[in-house]
């Protein structure tokens, strides 16, 4: 498929912010959304899409919603440079 059959997604992450706001380390977040710190840290730094079920737990941690944590922008609308696209997660959304 051609680039023209899809488009780019950044997501970024309040994760860390809502998570030192209660307090909470890497760890015990992990621990109660049942997953390994590494995921916590990779969530963090944008490195790994989290499932719908984990999006989830997580928002039920900080008690807020999915929408507030994850939040979803087209690369080329946002107008980010190269560099900190680098540090992102994108991944392709195929338009039928």
């Amino acid at each position: 498929m051609g680039k023209e059959d899809y488009f780019w997604t950044t997501m970024k992450t309040r994760i860390k912010e809502l998570r030192r706001q209660i307090g909470l380390t890497q760890q015990e977040l992990a621990k109660r959304v049942g997953v390994r710190r590494e995921t916590i840290v990779f969530l963090e730094k944008g490195r790994f899409n989290p499932s719908l079920k984990l999006a989830h737990s997580i928002a039920e941690v900080f008690q807020t919603s999915i929408e507030r944590i994850f939040i979803f922008e087209d690369s080329e609308k946002s107008g980010e440079n190269e560099k900190s696209s680098k540090q992102e997660v994108h991944h392709r959304t195929y338009l039928s």
